[in-house]
C-alpha cells in the first residue's frame, strides 16, 4: 500500500507524525518505508536520529535515481543504522523499517514523462517489497505532487493501492489552506483529474489528519483560567463548523494528534520509553499515533462517503 502525506502549508506535523505512524506500523508486524518527496527540505533522517542523511544525503538519493543519473536510490534500514540507541535494536515481532533520502542540496524540478515512468516503477517495486510505504510530499502544489499524481494515474499502476493523508493543525488558517490543497483550483482533485485519475475515486481515497490539537479539557491546561478555557472551547466549536463547510470535517476525519511538548521542541519518534519511562511525552500523543496507523490499513476507515 502507498500513502501519499501532503499539507498545504509548512509547519503542520506532516513529517513528524508520518514518521511515527510508520515506526508504530513497524512495531505493530508491518515491513515499512519511508521515502523523502520533500525535495526542497528532505529532513526526514533528523526524524529517524540518521545523523548522515539528517539533511538528505549525499550518496545518490531520491532525485538522483527519479532524474535517471543511477539505477537504483540510497535505501538505510533503520533498525540497525539510526544514531538514536533505542532503535538499533529491532523489538520482537516488529517488520522492517527504510528510509529512502532526498538528495542534501537538492531541490524542486519538473516532471518528465521519464521521472514520471521512473517514479512508477520505483512505486511498484517498493509495494511488492512492503506492505506499507508513506510518501512524504513536498508542502502545497508542488512539483512533487504532481509527479506522484501522475505516476499513480498509470496504466500499471491501477492495481496498487493508493491513500493520501492530508494534514492540517486544528487553526482556521490551516482547515481553510487543507481545504484549498484538495478542492481548490490547482487541487488534488483538479490535478488528478487533468493527468488521468478518476476524480470520484481519487476522493474517495483522501482523508484528513489534524495535528497540534489543543483539548480544552486536558489535563495539561489545568492551570488556565477559567475565561481562557471558555475561550479555547468556543474556538474549537468554530473550527468544527469551518471544516463542516469545507468538507475536511469528521466524516472525512482518519485521526488527530494531540499537542505535545516534545514535538513542539524536537520532532523525534515517541518511544515507549519516551511515554513510560522518562515520561517526556504523553500516552495521548503515542495512542494517536498507534491509531492512525491501524486506521490507514483498515479498509472500513476508507469507505466511500
Amino acid at each position: 500500500m502507498l500513502v501519499f502525506a501532503v499539507s498545504d502549508k509548512g509547519g503542520t506535523g506532516r513529517s513528524v507524525t508520518s514518521c511515527n505512524v510508520l515506526y508504530r506500523s513497524a512495531l505493530q508486524g508491518n515491513d515499512v518505508c519511508y521515502l523523502d518527496f520533500d525535495f526542497g527540505s528532505p529532513t526526514a533522517g533528523a526524524i529517524f536520529d540518521l545523523i548522515a542523511v539528517e539533511r538528505g544525503t549525499t550518496e545518490g538519493g531520491l532525485h538522483s535515481y527519479l532524474q535517471g543519473a543511477l539505477a537504483e536510490p540510497q535505501r538505510l534500514e533503520i533498525w540497525t543504522e539510526s544514531d538514536r540507541h533505542s532503535l538499533r535494536s529491532r523489538p520482537f515481532g516488529a517488520g522492517r523499517m527504510v528510509l529512502l533520502p532526498g538528495d542534501a542540496n537538492g531541490g524542486e524540478f519538473v516532471a518528465t514523462p521519464e521521472i514520471v515512468e521512473r517514479c512508477a516503477k520505483l512505486f511498484l517495486r517498493l509495494d511488492e517489497e512492503f506492505d506499507l510505504c508513506i510518501i512524504d510530499l513536498s508542502a502545497g502544489r508542488s512539483h512533487a505532487l504532481e509527479m506522484v499524481l501522475s505516476a499513480t494515474a498509470q496504466a500499471a499502476m491501477q492495481s496498487v493501492k493508493s491513500r493520501w493523508l492530508v494534514y492540517h493543525r486544528w487553526t482556521r488558517q490551516h482547515v481553510i489552506a487543507a481545504a484549498g490543497l484538495v478542492y481548490g483550483d490547482r487541487g488534488i482533485l483538479e490535478t488528478g483529474k487533468t493527468v488521468g485519475h478518476e476524480i470520484r475515486e481519487l476522493s474517495h481515497s483522501l482523508r484528513f489528519v489534524h495535528t497540534a490539537v489543543v483539548d480544552p479539557d486536558s489535563v495539561e491546561l489545568s492551570g488556565l483560567q477559567a475565561e481562557q478555557v471558555a475561550w479555547l472551547r468556543a474556538c474549537n466549536s468554530q473550527l468544527k463548523e469551518l471544516a463542516g463547510e469545507k468538507r475536511v470535517g469528521r466524516s472525512l476525519l482518519l485521526g488527530a494528534v494531540p499537542l505535545d511538548p516534545v514535538l513542539q521542541w524536537r520532532e523525534q519518534l515517541i518511544s515507549d520509553n519516551d511515554v513510560l519511562m522518562r515520561g517526556i511525552a504523553n500516552i495521548s500523543t503515542r495512542a494517536a499515533f498507534e491509531h492512525l496507523a491501524k486506521q490507514i490499513v483498515d479498509d472500513s476507515a476508507w469507505e466511500p462517503l
